[in-house]
Protein backbone atom coordinates (compact mmCIF):
# COMPACT_ATOMS: atom_id res chain seq x y z
CA UNK A 1 0.00 0.00 0.00
CA UNK A 2 1.47 3.23 -1.11
CA UNK A 3 2.27 5.58 1.93
CA UNK A 4 1.77 9.77 1.23
CA UNK A 5 5.49 10.39 0.82
CA UNK A 6 5.73 7.18 -1.83
CA UNK A 7 4.98 6.73 -5.28
CA UNK A 8 1.72 4.48 -5.84
CA UNK A 9 2.97 1.08 -7.13
CA UNK A 10 1.42 0.03 -10.52
CA UNK A 11 -1.31 -2.72 -8.94
CA UNK A 12 -3.89 -1.85 -7.14
CA UNK A 13 -3.82 -3.02 -3.85
CA UNK A 14 -6.76 -3.97 -1.42
CA UNK A 15 -7.06 -0.95 0.36
CA UNK A 16 -7.01 1.04 -2.69
CA UNK A 17 -10.10 -0.90 -4.15
CA UNK A 18 -11.76 -0.43 -0.66
CA UNK A 19 -11.12 2.94 -0.60
CA UNK A 20 -13.08 3.26 -4.15
CA UNK A 21 -16.17 1.08 -3.75
CA UNK A 22 -16.35 1.37 0.21
CA UNK A 23 -16.75 -1.60 3.15
CA UNK A 24 -14.70 -3.72 5.48
CA UNK A 25 -16.62 -5.59 7.83
CA UNK A 26 -15.88 -4.26 11.22
CA UNK A 27 -13.19 -6.59 13.10
CA UNK A 28 -13.90 -7.80 16.41
CA UNK A 29 -12.29 -10.40 19.03
CA UNK A 30 -13.02 -14.00 17.92
CA UNK A 31 -14.14 -16.01 20.42
CA UNK A 32 -12.58 -19.65 20.31
CA UNK A 33 -15.50 -22.28 20.25
CA UNK A 34 -14.85 -25.30 22.49
CA UNK A 35 -14.03 -28.43 20.64
CA UNK A 36 -13.64 -31.97 22.12
CA UNK A 37 -10.26 -32.87 20.14
CA UNK A 38 -7.16 -33.13 20.40
CA UNK A 39 -4.24 -30.31 18.67
CA UNK A 40 -3.41 -30.87 14.75
CA UNK A 41 -0.25 -32.48 14.58
CA UNK A 42 3.12 -30.35 13.07
CA UNK A 43 4.33 -27.13 14.02
CA UNK A 44 1.23 -25.04 13.00
CA UNK A 45 0.72 -21.28 11.39
CA UNK A 46 1.95 -20.45 14.60
CA UNK A 47 5.95 -21.64 13.89
CA UNK A 48 8.18 -18.62 13.24
CA UNK A 49 8.68 -19.70 10.03
CA UNK A 50 4.62 -20.61 8.81
CA UNK A 51 3.81 -17.47 10.94
CA UNK A 52 6.04 -15.37 8.77
CA UNK A 53 4.28 -17.04 5.68
CA UNK A 54 1.12 -16.49 6.56
CA UNK A 55 2.51 -12.16 7.16
CA UNK A 56 3.23 -12.38 3.83
CA UNK A 57 0.09 -13.81 1.98
CA UNK A 58 -2.16 -11.16 3.79
CA UNK A 59 0.08 -8.76 2.86
CA UNK A 60 -0.65 -9.67 -0.83
CA UNK A 61 -3.97 -9.23 -0.87
CA UNK A 62 -4.12 -6.18 1.85
CA UNK A 63 -1.37 -3.74 0.56
CA UNK A 64 -0.06 -5.82 -2.93
CA UNK A 65 3.19 -6.61 -1.06
CA UNK A 66 4.75 -9.14 0.61
CA UNK A 67 6.61 -6.69 2.84
CA UNK A 68 4.51 -6.89 5.34
CA UNK A 69 6.58 -5.01 7.67
CA UNK A 70 7.04 -1.46 5.44
CA UNK A 71 3.04 -1.49 6.93
CA UNK A 72 3.80 -0.24 10.08
CA UNK A 73 3.60 3.30 9.28
CA UNK A 74 0.64 2.80 7.01
CA UNK A 75 -2.50 5.09 7.62
CA UNK A 76 -5.08 7.14 5.88
CA UNK A 77 -8.90 7.64 5.72
CA UNK A 78 -9.94 4.89 2.40
CA UNK A 79 -13.37 5.89 3.01
CA UNK A 80 -14.95 3.45 4.49
CA UNK A 81 -16.85 5.18 7.48
CA UNK A 82 -14.28 3.57 9.70
CA UNK A 83 -11.85 6.94 10.11
CA UNK A 84 -8.13 6.20 9.87
CA UNK A 85 -7.13 2.57 8.80
CA UNK A 86 -3.45 2.03 10.23
CA UNK A 87 -0.93 -0.80 10.64
CA UNK A 88 0.16 -3.48 9.62
CA UNK A 89 -3.78 -5.24 10.38
CA UNK A 90 -5.48 -2.49 9.23
CA UNK A 91 -6.28 -1.05 12.87
CA UNK A 92 -9.41 1.66 12.55
CA UNK A 93 -10.05 4.53 14.75
CA UNK A 94 -14.04 3.81 14.41
CA UNK A 95 -13.69 0.37 15.18
CA UNK A 96 -11.99 0.55 18.61
CA UNK A 97 -8.30 -1.72 17.66
CA UNK A 98 -7.01 1.15 17.07
CA UNK A 99 -7.65 2.84 20.19
CA UNK A 100 -6.96 -0.31 22.43
CA UNK A 101 -3.38 -0.65 20.79
CA UNK A 102 -2.86 3.48 21.13
CA UNK A 103 -3.48 2.61 25.18
CA UNK A 104 -1.16 -0.89 25.02
CA UNK A 105 1.91 1.47 23.47
CA UNK A 106 0.74 4.37 26.10
CA UNK A 107 0.92 1.74 28.98
CA UNK A 108 4.37 0.60 27.84
CA UNK A 109 5.88 4.07 26.90
CA UNK A 110 4.22 6.42 29.20
CA UNK A 111 4.62 10.00 26.97
CA UNK A 112 4.57 8.38 23.12
CA UNK A 113 3.88 10.96 20.53
CA UNK A 114 0.73 9.09 19.83
CA UNK A 115 -0.50 9.07 23.80
CA UNK A 116 -1.92 12.86 23.30
CA UNK A 117 -4.50 11.08 20.89
CA UNK A 118 -6.21 9.09 23.44
CA UNK A 119 -8.78 11.22 24.41
CA UNK A 120 -9.79 12.07 20.63
CA UNK A 121 -9.32 8.21 19.93
CA UNK A 122 -12.28 7.44 22.60
CA UNK A 123 -14.53 10.11 21.15
CA UNK A 124 -14.65 9.17 17.32
CA UNK A 125 -14.46 5.49 18.68
CA UNK A 126 -17.59 4.19 16.37
CA UNK A 127 -17.78 6.84 14.00
CA UNK A 128 -15.69 7.71 11.11
CA UNK A 129 -14.53 10.98 12.54
CA UNK A 130 -11.07 12.65 12.41
CA UNK A 131 -12.43 15.32 15.36
CA UNK A 132 -9.15 15.61 17.55
CA UNK A 133 -6.94 13.75 15.36
CA UNK A 134 -6.37 16.04 12.56
CA UNK A 135 -4.23 17.45 11.38
CA UNK A 136 -1.19 15.68 12.72
CA UNK A 137 -2.05 12.28 13.71
CA UNK A 138 -1.05 10.55 10.73
CA UNK A 139 2.19 12.46 10.74
CA UNK A 140 2.74 11.16 14.33
CA UNK A 141 1.81 7.87 13.66
CA UNK A 142 4.54 7.41 10.94
CA UNK A 143 6.73 8.52 13.49
CA UNK A 144 5.87 6.53 16.39
CA UNK A 145 6.17 3.44 13.68
CA UNK A 146 10.08 3.80 13.56
CA UNK A 147 9.63 3.05 17.44
CA UNK A 148 10.44 -0.93 18.11
CA UNK A 149 8.15 -0.29 20.96
CA UNK A 150 5.39 0.54 18.64
CA UNK A 151 5.72 -1.91 16.61
CA UNK A 152 6.04 -4.60 18.68
CA UNK A 153 2.49 -3.29 20.00
CA UNK A 154 1.51 -4.10 16.56
CA UNK A 155 2.58 -7.04 16.38
CA UNK A 156 0.81 -8.05 19.89
CA UNK A 157 -2.52 -6.71 19.10
CA UNK A 158 -2.52 -8.53 15.95
CA UNK A 159 -1.77 -11.80 17.61
CA UNK A 160 -4.52 -10.92 20.69
CA UNK A 161 -7.34 -10.18 18.47
CA UNK A 162 -6.79 -12.23 15.50
CA UNK A 163 -3.86 -14.34 15.02
CA UNK A 164 -4.30 -16.45 18.08
CA UNK A 165 -7.57 -17.05 18.15
CA UNK A 166 -7.61 -18.09 14.97
CA UNK A 167 -4.65 -20.40 15.29
CA UNK A 168 -6.15 -22.00 18.14
CA UNK A 169 -9.92 -22.34 16.90
CA UNK A 170 -7.81 -24.29 13.67
CA UNK A 171 -6.28 -26.63 15.90
CA UNK A 172 -8.99 -27.27 18.17
CA UNK A 173 -10.71 -28.50 14.48
CA UNK A 174 -7.85 -30.51 14.11
CA UNK A 175 -6.46 -28.69 10.59
CA UNK A 176 -2.97 -28.32 9.69
CA UNK A 177 -1.07 -24.82 8.63
CA UNK A 178 -3.28 -24.40 5.55
CA UNK A 179 -6.59 -24.54 7.52
CA UNK A 180 -5.32 -22.58 10.35
CA UNK A 181 -3.50 -20.06 7.80
CA UNK A 182 -7.75 -19.84 6.02
CA UNK A 183 -9.07 -19.27 9.20
CA UNK A 184 -6.58 -16.51 10.01
CA UNK A 185 -7.66 -14.75 6.60
CA UNK A 186 -11.17 -14.98 7.55
CA UNK A 187 -10.76 -13.11 10.44
CA UNK A 188 -8.54 -10.55 9.46
CA UNK A 189 -11.07 -9.63 6.31
CA UNK A 190 -14.49 -10.58 7.86
CA UNK A 191 -13.91 -10.26 12.00
CA UNK A 192 -15.74 -12.47 14.18
CA UNK A 193 -18.82 -10.45 15.17
CA UNK A 194 -22.56 -11.26 14.94
CA UNK A 195 -23.62 -10.70 11.59
CA UNK A 196 -23.93 -13.48 8.69
CA UNK A 197 -20.61 -13.05 6.86
CA UNK A 198 -18.43 -12.90 10.09
CA UNK A 199 -15.87 -16.25 10.93
CA UNK A 200 -17.75 -17.86 12.94
CA UNK A 201 -20.51 -17.52 10.67
CA UNK A 202 -18.84 -18.81 7.53
CA UNK A 203 -17.64 -21.89 10.05
CA UNK A 204 -21.16 -22.97 10.80
CA UNK A 205 -22.05 -22.81 7.12
CA UNK A 206 -19.32 -24.80 5.99
CA UNK A 207 -19.88 -27.31 9.19
CA UNK A 208 -23.04 -27.73 7.39
CA UNK A 209 -21.62 -29.35 4.31
CA UNK A 210 -18.87 -30.90 5.84
CA UNK A 211 -16.83 -32.14 9.01
CA UNK A 212 -13.68 -31.27 10.29
CA UNK A 213 -10.77 -33.92 11.00
CA UNK A 214 -11.26 -33.29 14.56
CA UNK A 215 -15.61 -34.61 14.24
CA UNK A 216 -14.21 -37.24 12.05
CA UNK A 217 -14.14 -35.29 8.69
CA UNK A 218 -11.70 -35.41 5.41
CA UNK A 219 -9.95 -32.18 6.23
CA UNK A 220 -9.58 -31.12 2.63
CA UNK A 221 -13.26 -32.06 1.60
CA UNK A 222 -14.05 -29.75 4.88
CA UNK A 223 -11.40 -26.82 4.03
CA UNK A 224 -13.25 -26.97 0.31
CA UNK A 225 -16.43 -26.31 1.92
CA UNK A 226 -15.14 -23.56 4.46
CA UNK A 227 -13.52 -21.49 1.57
CA UNK A 228 -16.99 -22.08 -0.38
CA UNK A 229 -18.59 -20.65 2.18
CA UNK A 230 -16.09 -18.16 2.63
CA UNK A 231 -16.13 -17.05 -0.91
CA UNK A 232 -20.18 -16.55 -0.29
CA UNK A 233 -19.74 -14.02 2.33
CA UNK A 234 -17.22 -12.37 0.20
CA UNK A 235 -19.51 -11.91 -2.04
CA UNK A 236 -22.30 -10.38 0.13
CA UNK A 237 -19.97 -7.12 -0.69
CA UNK A 238 -18.72 -5.08 -3.13
CA UNK A 239 -16.15 -4.24 -1.47
CA UNK A 240 -15.16 -7.68 -0.79
CA UNK A 241 -16.43 -9.49 -4.84
CA UNK A 242 -12.89 -10.07 -6.09
CA UNK A 243 -12.36 -13.23 -4.56
CA UNK A 244 -9.01 -14.08 -5.89
CA UNK A 245 -7.32 -14.48 -1.93
CA UNK A 246 -9.27 -17.82 -1.90
CA UNK A 247 -9.69 -19.01 -5.77
CA UNK A 248 -6.16 -18.18 -7.11
CA UNK A 249 -4.34 -18.40 -3.61
CA UNK A 250 -5.74 -20.85 -0.87
CA UNK A 251 -7.66 -22.83 -3.85
CA UNK A 252 -4.20 -23.64 -5.37
CA UNK A 253 -2.54 -24.83 -2.01
CA UNK A 254 -5.22 -26.59 -1.67
CA UNK A 255 -5.51 -28.23 -5.03
CA UNK A 256 -1.87 -29.27 -4.62
CA UNK A 257 -2.51 -30.73 -1.26
CA UNK A 258 -0.20 -28.82 0.46
CA UNK A 259 -1.96 -29.11 4.03
CA UNK A 260 1.19 -27.76 5.74
CA UNK A 261 1.64 -24.86 4.07
CA UNK A 262 5.30 -25.39 2.78
CA UNK A 263 7.58 -23.40 0.39
CA UNK A 264 7.99 -22.69 -2.24
CA UNK A 265 4.61 -21.39 -2.28
CA UNK A 266 3.08 -19.38 -6.12
CA UNK A 267 0.06 -17.55 -6.16
CA UNK A 268 -1.79 -14.86 -7.82
CA UNK A 269 -3.94 -11.60 -6.37
CA UNK A 270 -6.12 -9.61 -8.11
CA UNK A 271 -3.64 -11.20 -10.91
CA UNK A 272 -0.26 -10.12 -9.69
CA UNK A 273 1.98 -12.75 -9.09
CA UNK A 274 3.71 -13.49 -5.77
CA UNK A 275 6.50 -16.25 -5.28
CA UNK A 276 8.08 -17.66 -1.48
CA UNK A 277 11.15 -20.21 -2.35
Amino acid sequence: MPHPEQTAPSRTSRRTVLALIGGLTSATLLGAQRVAAAPAAGPGLDDPAKKEIAMKLVSSAENSSLDWKAQYKYIEDIGDGRGYTAGIIGFCSGTGDMLDLVQLYADRKPGNVLAKYLPALRDVNGTDSHDGLDPNFPRDWRKAAEDTAFQQAQNDERDRVYFNPAVRQGKADGLRTLGQFTYYDAIVMHGDGGDSTSFGNIRKRALRSAKPPAQGGDETAYLGAFLDARVWAMKQEEAHSDTSRVDTEQRVFLRNGNLDLNPPLDWKVYGDSYHIG
